[in-house]
């Protein structure tokens, strides 16, 4: 590759001809490894955005999908992600009880397997909880840096990513050595629509899971709400309610709204705050400590909830295969507090739905960056210079509750 490198140096018309001929030559060499996720036999949408900027990476890239679990769904999973994507080579099955749930042990070593021996340019997973518990541990066991929170990609090594709470965005570009990871905002990225023929349906391999050992985590249980209403983070409605509402009696004006609408329902972090809507979609900082880890030292952590301390656990975990390479260095812990809400905006849920409605929503800073990017904003605020209307495509300065009535007497039922 370096000969080649040298030759299209040699070539090119002067230092700009060449490094052209230079960028063309490492987009040749782009091959991604794609984390999916899966859930009912079918790939996720979160992941086939992945694919989609793995596209964005490079028109040719050669792209391989990687899927753990067990069971049936898994297989059936696997041919629907070996039709996914026209640039999908491979799909590599990882069929093991250790994979069936998302603990970021045992994937980060499987993660960590496959690049090792497939040697990708790019490894790419969605900013779920899952990519953002997986990607940081596997960075580490690979001693790289991660990119999280892409929004863009600009070329194959320069990305656009969110900072300030979302109100601006920052162009990177990753110089370090070995694979570049990276977590992508799936609401940036559009699935691939295209039908995908018989004749292009990639192969499915399995990967050999010798390596993996017994971790020191282990899955209990998940619980989680009953509800016939679409995911909020996927739903192609949504109905978001503020402070405005006043109470969570007047809330539930939105959940019949969103009834007929077939939407999911949301609430800002100031309607969940007052205890408008309950907990079960939100996490929320608790308290932060400094340590310094040192090789084979026991940090032994008391009087915290069950929940706090598997968290921690799980982070220091995560950093421990750095940490004994580089003695000395100081570890910021985040002890976080497991409390779900169904909050949309920067510490809540990011979505991008094709149509948004707003009722008695201010439009903070944190809330805009959680659903500026959905295809159509609707707003009602009865304060006409509500930040909300900043970004809405129709606004509607008036009482929500007027709103409310009229939408719900002439809305017909959902069939």
């Amino acid at each position: 590759m370096a000969a080649m490198l040298v030759g299209a140096l040699r070539r090119g018309s002067g230092c700009r001809g060449g490094l052209r001929l230079i960028a063309h030559s490492l987009r040749r060499f782009v091959s991604t490894l794609v984390v999916a996720e899966h859930e009912g036999g079918f790939v996720k949408p979160s992941s086939l955005s992945a694919l989609a900027a793995a596209e964005a990476i490079a028109k040719d890239n050669k792209v391989s999908v990687l899927l753990g679990g067990s069971g049936p769904a898994l297989h059936k999973a696997a041919d629907h992600a070996a039709c996914s994507h026209p640039l999908v080579s491979e799909v590599l099955v990882a069929d093991s009880e250790a994979l069936a749930h998302p603990l970021a042990e045992p994937w980060a070593e499987l993660l960590r397997s496959v690049q090792q021996k497939g040697g990708y340019s790019h490894v790419i997973a969605s900013s779920t909880s899952f990519g953002k518990n997986l990607l940081p541990r596997a960075a580490a066991l690979l001693d790289v840096s991660p990119v999280t929170d892409v929004t863009a990609v600009k070329e194959p090594h320069v990305f656009v990513r969110p900072i300030y709470a979302g109100n601006a965005l920052c162009t990177v570009k990753y110089t370090g050595e070995g694979p570049c990871m990276m977590s992508i905002r799936s609401t940036s990225f559009s699935p691939a629509t295209e039908a995908m023929s018989e004749t292009k349906v990639a192969p499915i391999t399995q990967v050999d899971l010798s390596f993996l050992s017994e971790g020191k985590s282990t899955w209990v249980n998940l619980t989680s709400q009953d509800t016939e209403r679409p995911d909020l983070a996927n739903a192609p409605v949504v109905v978001t309610g503020g402070r405005g509402l006043k109470s969570a009696e007047n809330f539930k004006l939105l959940e019949q709204l969103a009834e007929k609408l077939g939407a999911a329902v949301g609430a800002t972090r100031a309607a969940v705050d007052a205890g408008y809507v309950p907990n079960d979609l939100q996490v929320r900082l608790l308290v932060y400590h400094e340590f310094c880890i040192m090789p084979c030292t026991a940090v032994i952590l008391a009087s915290l909830p069950p929940c706090s301390t598997s968290h921690l656990l799980l982070q220091v975990h995560c950093c421990l295969p750095f940490l004994n390479n580089h003695s000395g260095h100081s570890l910021v812990v985040l002890f976080m507090q497991c409390v779900f809400r169904p909050q949309v905006g920067q510490t809540g849920k990011i979505v991008a739905p094709d149509l948004y409605m707003a009722f008695g929503v201010s439009g903070a800073i944190q809330h805009l960056a959680g659903m500026r990017d959905s295809k159509v904003i609707v707003a009602v605020n009865k304060d006409a210079d509500a930040p909300i209307f900043q970004v809405a495509d129709y606004g509607l300065v008036a009482d929500l509750f007027e709103v409310l009535d009229e939408l719900l007497k002439k809305i017909p039922e959902k069939k």
